[in-house]
């Protein structure tokens, strides 16, 4: 009887093998022993203010798929802040980096209280490499929650002095003037990131795509001195240092690498109602999407993860017009409550379906990485 059932387990684990095997690469995520593999690497993109409505007018928009209906694992996520049905975007995302509700405008620090440590600086304390790269000032809210210890998203010149704090290898973003031109002190923190080691250059040195970089020291491009323009009005540097970022951070160092990716205007279109634009950054952030996922299919230890810190707008497609042209509905100006998709492909992906907390999503990624 006993070898029988043993029988009956190995014949269950080599079928299960076999269905993963004869299946796309990205439900390949299991090790032979049916454990889940460890993630070497964790990419984590946040399509600030993307819910469903956004991306479903992004796949009618665009007439093919988009790379992010490639993935086979997707869950949901709950948004709430600790003070708010409505959360905003530093307590969304410090539930995503820190791994606790904060309240509305805060990274749940204060006078009294340090939050935990975020998954970047768990990561650099492991020896991984680390990184950012986002369509807003890295000093925004997003960004900020994964580096500061602010009580305030609105302290930008605060938020850049924590830069100065972490050793994180590869930043690009916006935000210059918050860094060289600043209106608390007389601090250059160019200068200071350079003597701390980096090679910093900015949209003033030329397109980063032109410029010769020193992939074994680490790197921060400002695309902007304060927040950069619209993909429509010429941003045009996203996806190309998404693509250059996962590349260098795997190449720098030999343990693996976190880095956070965010589609940041969004959620600016959808504050400002305007439609055709959030549409077009949705399509962005999505070519961004496709490159990271080529990455982790050509690598095989990285783990792809893609997800919202809200909705924007309450956003919704009402009809299309004669010509086929979608018309575009909202119902508020600023965020709402809507659960947003998580989809993952690649190590430990399947951990990410589900319904959950956002706060989980900090969770679940150290439990990929084996670091907790």
């Amino acid at each position: 009887m006993q070898m029988h059932l043993f029988t009956n387990q190995k014949l269950i684990l080599f079928l299960l093998t076999l269905l993963l095997a004869c299946s796309t690469p990205q439900q390949v995520i299991y090790s032979p022993t049916g454990e889940i593999r460890k993630a070497k690497n964790v990419i984590l993109m946040i399509g600030d203010g993307m819910g469903l409505s956004q991306i479903s007018a992004g796949i009618y928009t665009n007439k093919r798929p988009m790379n992010i209906e490639r993935f086979r694992i997707i869950g949901l996520q709950k948004t709430h802040s600790k003070d708010n049905l409505i959360t905003d975007s530093s307590a969304s995302a410090t539930a995503m980096a820190r791994g606790v509700k904060a309240d509305n405008a805060t990274f749940g620090s204060t006078l009294e209280q340090k939050a935990p440590k975020s998954i970047l600086e768990i990561a650099e304390e492991s020896e991984y490499a680390t990184g950012i790269t986002v369509t807003s000032s890295i000093t925004h809210a997003t960004p900020a929650a994964f580096v500061t210890y602010q009580p305030y998203r609105t302290m930008h010149e605060n938020i850049a002095t924590d830069y100065l704090l972490l050793n994180i290898d590869y930043l690009v973003g916006g935000g210059k003037k918050y860094f060289d031109r600043r209106n608390n002190d007389e601090r250059n923190l160019i200068s200071e990131m350079q003597t701390k080691g980096y090679q910093v250059k900015t949209y003033l040195d030329g397109d980063m795509s032109d410029l010769a970089i020193d992939r074994s020291r680490r790197f921060a491009y400002f695309t902007a001195d304060g927040e950069p323009i619209t993909h429509n009005a010429g941003r045009d540097y996203f996806i190309y240092a998404c693509e250059f970022g996962a590349q260098f951070l795997k190449n720098l160092r030999k343990e693996g690498f976190v880095f956070v990716i965010e589609g940041s205007q969004i959620d600016w279109g959808g504050h400002s109602n305007i439609g055709p634009m959030v549409i077009d950054e949705t399509l962005e952030f999505d070519q961004a999407v496709g490159r990271m996922l080529d990455f982790a299919e050509r690598d095989g230890e990285t783990l792809v993860i893609v997800t919202a810190d809200h909705e924007t707008g309450g956003f919704s497609i009402v009809q299309e017009d004669t010509k086929g042209d979608l018309i575009i509905g909202f119902n508020t100006k600023t965020h709402t409550a809507t659960a947003v998709p998580v989809f993952a492909y690649g190590p430990g992906a399947e951990i990410f379906a589900g319904f959950y907390d956002n706060t989980e999503i900090h969770d679940k990624i150290l439990r990929a990485m084996q670091l907790r």
